[in-house]
């Protein structure tokens, strides 16, 4: 699918406009509620299927689907950023006030890093069509990680880009209010906030590995990748304050996610062999069952145990 220049431009300043929407209406600090965040996740997700909708109209039902299938496949691996952003959300007790500009500036990162894998990664599959099982191999091993190591967790502070930070960088360990830089005697220091940040980018660009090579077992036009990782990013904020509380009850859902990032190592390779790409019907059929059946499974497990609490949920415990 070739997409002029002038139309990249146009989808980068509307995307550049949403941003700074939400930027403006946020940019008071305030503690995210469960209604605001349903509001503006309800908002995103409607931008992202409307931008489908587009495209049924411009380029027809297949680049539709197609786009369809990588915009739920990356939604369905957000919920697991979900987790991680709780995760360090809560080991650095970041105040619920300052923990929506953190994942807006996160998102602004991850939209640019996952730019250029998409750029690298469809290049490298147009051009050596070896890379098709190298990635494929590397989905189906990801998949068998997160089915059975999914508890095996490393603490935020010991993330090598974090560390790394904190050895070049001048750091003060203290919050000031909402500031990513301050100064002290004189000398300007990078806070704690600004070290969450680095957490979250360098968590979001191992994910990005994951989530950019399963969209590319779909397709490997550019525009449509990126679109579909676009759209399903710019909610991550929201869908975190909507979920925060929930998600002790998920607790069968890496199981799903782990199935989808198989599905689309295996898919991939057999882009490669004489069986050729899956039809998109099958793809998005596969990725809504195996989705629903995650979260179904996972809410009839943990029947009557409710959401967390208010002083558990992971906003709650970083005031």
């Amino acid at each position: 699918m070739s997409v002029s220049w002038w139309i990249w431009a146009v989808l980068m300043l509307a995307i550049a406009a949403m941003l700074a929407v939400d930027l403006f209406l946020h940019r008071d600090n305030h503690v995210i509620g469960f209604r605001e965040a349903a509001v503006w996740s309800g908002i995103w997700i409607a931008a992202g299927l409307l931008f489908g909708v587009v495209l049924w109209a411009w380029q027809g039902g297949d680049v539709a689907g197609t786009y369809y299938a990588g915009y739920l496949i990356e939604k369905a691996l957000s919920i697991d950023n979900v987790f991680v952003f709780a995760l360090i959300f809560t080991y650095f007790a970041v105040p619920a006030a300052f923990q929506h500009k953190v994942l807006f500036w996160g998102v602004i990162g991850a939209l640019v890093f996952r730019l250029v894998f998409i750029f690298v990664g469809a290049e490298l599959l147009e051009t050596f069509f070896w890379t098709a099982y190298v990635f494929g191999a590397f989905l189906v091993y990801t998949g068998y990680k997160m089915a059975f190591r999914h508890d095996e967790q490393t603490p935020p502070d010991r993330n090598p880009v974090v560390r790394l930070v904190r050895k070049v960088m001048p750091t003060d360990p203290a919050y000031h209010g909402d500031r990513f830089f301050t100064r002290v005697d004189g000398k300007r220091l990078a806070t704690l906030l600004f070290v969450v940040l680095i957490a979250v980018e360098a968590t979001d660009l191992i994910f990005a590995v994951d989530s950019v090579a399963a969209i590319l077992a779909i397709t490997t036009s550019t525009f449509i990748v990126w679109t579909a990782n676009a759209f399903a990013i710019l909610g991550l904020r929201s869908l975190y304050f909507c979920l925060a509380g929930l998600l002790r009850r998920f607790v069968h859902l890496h199981y799903g996610l782990a199935v989808l990032l198989a599905f689309a190592g295996v898919k991939l390779i057999l882009s490669e062999t004489p069986v050729g790409k899956l039809p998109i019907p099958v793809t998005l059929g596969v990725i809504v069952v195996t989705i629903a059946v995650s979260i179904g499974w996972s809410l009839r497990s943990t029947r009557g145990a409710g959401a967390l609490d208010g002083a558990d949920s992971p906003a709650s415990s970083a005031r």
